[in-house]
């Protein structure tokens, strides 16, 4: 079944999807730095810890995903012909791991960095790795016949909730 999306494909493979989410990511790392430290005293000594929390879950939940994927690994949103439907692993829980990891990862950095610039830019992020999720969801819903029963009962970047 072929299945369209509204979500442009920004190049064949998803290629602008790919470089507009390593500028947000970069963005990012260079808010925490220019202009981190919004705020100070108690709050800021525990969105420290929250927020080192948060990046060591989200490289946690990457890696896993990372390592699931295997050969079917790809920065871009379009499957490689050498990719197969990983349902397995971290797979089971969430269809889209990785960028999990980058999302909780971007709070967790704008959250020790103390920057509101950050958090702002790990909101577009979000919103970002949402959509490009729903251009890559509609390439394997084309190359995998059973891409829609694993959709539907897996959620997208958090178990049991989205």
């Amino acid at each position: 079944m072929t299945r369209s999306s509204r979500v442009p494909s920004l190049g064949p493979r998803g290629e602008g999807w790919v470089a507009l989410q390593f500028v947000l990511l970069i963005a990012i790392a260079v808010a925490g730095g220019l202009f981190g430290g919004a705020w100070s005293g108690a709050a800021q000594t525990a969105t420290l810890v929250v927020g080192g929390l948060l990046i060591v879950g989200g490289l946690a939940v990457a890696a896993l995903g990372v390592r699931d994927l295997d050969r079917s690994l790809s920065a871009l949103p379009r499957p490689t012909e050498r990719a197969v439907l990983v349902s397995h692993g971290v797979y089971r829980q969430l269809r889209h791991p990785i960028y999990t990891g980058l999302i909780l990862g971007a709070v967790g950095w704008s959250l020790a960095r103390a920057s509101l610039v950050g958090l702002v830019l790990s909101a577009v992020l979000a919103i970002v790795l949402d959509l490009k999720s729903r251009r890559e969801e509609a390439w394997l819903h084309e190359r995998f016949a059973d891409y829609g029963a694993y959709a539907a009962r897996t959620k997208r970047f958090l178990p049991g909730i989205y």
